[in-house]
């Protein structure tokens, strides 16, 4: 009897983990450090990101709804607002280890693109990677899903 209610506790905990499906990162994140927060879309099978809201206090002091894309390598890009602005695009759901791949971030604070990866923690955050060639050379940021009343005006 012992053996058959381990057994059993051992096949609940695995239905009980943490399953995630492709659609889990859609929403609205905000950065552990509330640096940042972003809306994570579907546009056919890849998830794109733009950005919501930023720590206008963060960088050159202009205030947030003025901030323009400044460094970005492409002079025509120049002029368009930060808000609002793609950051990620191209993520695609890998069912075999659960997480996002092949993705692009672009870092507006240095107008570069990085390849990109994402992933559900057992906790619910998100943690966004971005890195150059290989996945142990760049930065992981994580994320906190938020209410979307958080963002409106009441």
């Amino acid at each position: 009897m012992k053996k058959n209610w381990l057994f059993f506790l051992f096949l609940f905990s695995i239905a009980v983990s943490a399953q995630y499906s492709e659609n889990d990162v859609l929403g609205k994140w905000i950065a552990e450090d509330h640096s940042v927060a972003v809306e994570v879309y579907k546009v056919n099978q890849n998830f794109h990101a733009k950005v919501l809201w930023f720590d206008d206090r963060l960088g050159s002091g202009i205030p947030m709804h003025e901030r323009k894309d400044t460094d970005n390598p492409n002079p025509k890009l120049r002029h368009r607002k930060i808000i609002g602005m793609e950051v990620l695009e191209g993520l695609r759901y890998k069912p075999s280890s659960q997480s996002w791949e092949n993705g692009k971030i672009y870092d507006a604070t240095s107008g570069r693109y990085w390849d990109s990866s994402a992933r559900i923690t057992k906790t619910g955050s998100m943690k966004v990677r971005g890195y150059w060639k290989f996945k142990w050379i760049g930065k992981t940021m994580n994320f906190m899903k938020i209410n979307e009343s958080a963002f409106t005006k009441k």
